[in-house]
């Protein structure tokens, strides 16, 4: 049976679309969005898995939050503004044109959770990794968020440009793995793998502190940088981010094909030096 699921949300008013929407599944999660005739949502390319017929598919330039069709300067900074952050030029928007209720459904491409977060209950803006953004109710605006620090920029994990969620509405954030959240005093400190910190909000401070002495950095496996998050704000840490994983996949591959038994460890690279790998 499924459990229950604090994800299931009715509507209350707003500037953006206040859609309705469960969130299904375990470790493969999905989406599903109930939209009201006129009502929009807005997804990545290649994200829907499946749609009622009424249901109309447009691709637009950027985030498709521009009120107006006429507005052709928005629509291209919107789309500069997305290819920044290395993602398409365009977005997709799905509206309801029929009668009554109509459903489209979305899920990430790699394992892990779907999070809903309505943006109004964290001050109108989310600072997220570039590949976060799953979906999102039309009005919603995504744009660019630099790193202000030279070094948090070149060694933050997503270099310098972030993704910016603004508005009042519903955006859906997909997270390597399982999901861990915290909301941390003024003053509160976390250190975190830079490829695993998922979003943040805007009040919290990031930048980078040396992973440990110099043992660790050459045998520890964590890398040179850690991210060092200061309070107060909310902070959302994934466990699984994909480039691990498809690092893993890598190694345990080996190159030629075969399985690196060896993992990470300084033991395993010696046996492969033995055996002429």
């Amino acid at each position: 049976m499924q459990p229950n699921n604090p994800w299931v949300h009715k509507r209350s008013a707003g500037i953006a679309d206040d859609i309705d929407f469960e969130v299904k599944g375990y470790e493969l999660q999905f989406v599903e969005i109930d939209l009201d005739p006129g009502e929009s949502a807005v997804a990545e390319a290649g994200a829907m898995i499946w749609k009622d017929a009424s249901i109309e598919m447009t691709t637009v330039f950027g985030d498709g939050s521009q009120a107006s069709d006429n507005n052709f300067m928005g629509k291209l900074l919107g789309a500069g503004k997305r290819l920044l952050t290395g993602e398409s030029l365009f977005t997709t928007v799905f509206t309801h044109h029929g009668t009554g209720k109509a459903c489209v459904a979305f899920a990430a491409p790699t394992p892990g959770m779907v999070q809903p977060l309505r943006l109004s209950d964290y001050g109108g803006r989310i600072i997220c990794q570039k590949d976060s953004f799953l979906a999102a109710a039309k009005g919603v605006s995504i744009g660019i968020e630099f790193q202000k620090r030279i070094m948090t920029g070149l060694f933050g994990g997503e270099g310098f440009i972030m993704q910016r969620l603004d508005g009042d509405g519903w955006v859906f954030l997909q997270m390597g793995g399982s999901l861990v959240e915290r909301e941390l005093k003024p003053g509160e400190e976390l250190h975190i793998d830079t490829g695993c910190l998922a979003a943040y909000t805007p009040d919290v401070s990031f930048d980078l502190i040396r992973a440990g002495n110099v043992r660790s950095i050459l045998f520890g496996g964590e890398g040179l940088f850690l991210a060092r998050l200061r309070g107060p704000g909310h902070v959302w840490i994934q466990s699984l981010p994909f480039s691990r994983l498809a690092g893993r996949i890598l190694a345990a591959s080996g190159s030629n094909g075969g399985q690196n038994r060896g993992e990470g460890s300084a033991l395993g690279v010696i046996g492969d030096m033995i055996g002429g790998d």
